[in-house]
């Protein structure tokens, strides 16, 4: 099984330990399935990362991005629009890059959740567990 964790699921499993978004950053690391992450993402990722107001430390920042792209799956990101789009259009190249990665979008926004049905996007909840 391959996802693309949305940022906001990386940061979630970073912040609370104990939630799905951090039972799925685990079950990843024991090869219960395959990430699949662009460089995209990976800048939306560090510049997320990098806020003040998130606190974390740039040593930290740095490691957790060496190992997504050390061992998560790095795919191109698509320069076609996606056919099927959201109400935000800056998020519509995590559904394009799911797409073309082949993977199940795993995201806590609710204007991307509200695809399910269209395109094939969980909650990491759901995701979670669909791997049980």
């Amino acid at each position: 099984m391959r996802a693309l964790l949305d940022v906001n699921v990386l940061i979630s499993g970073l912040l609370a330990r104990t939630g799905a978004p951090a039972l799925l950053l685990g079950k990843w690391l024991e090869g219960e399935f395959e990430l699949v992450v662009t460089e995209r993402l990976l800048a939306e990722l560090e510049a997320t990362l990098a806020r003040p107001k998130l606190r974390f430390d740039e040593a930290d920042v740095r490691g957790f991005l060496e190992l997504l792209r050390g061992l998560a799956e790095r795919v191109e990101d698509p320069d076609a629009e996606p056919s099927i789009t959201s109400r935000d259009p800056k998020d519509d190249y995590l559904i394009a890059a799911a797409a073309s990665a082949r993977a199940t979008l795993v995201t806590g926004d609710a204007h991307l959740l509200e695809l399910e049905g269209s395109i094939p996007v969980l909650s990491p909840r759901a995701f979670l567990d669909s791997l049980s």
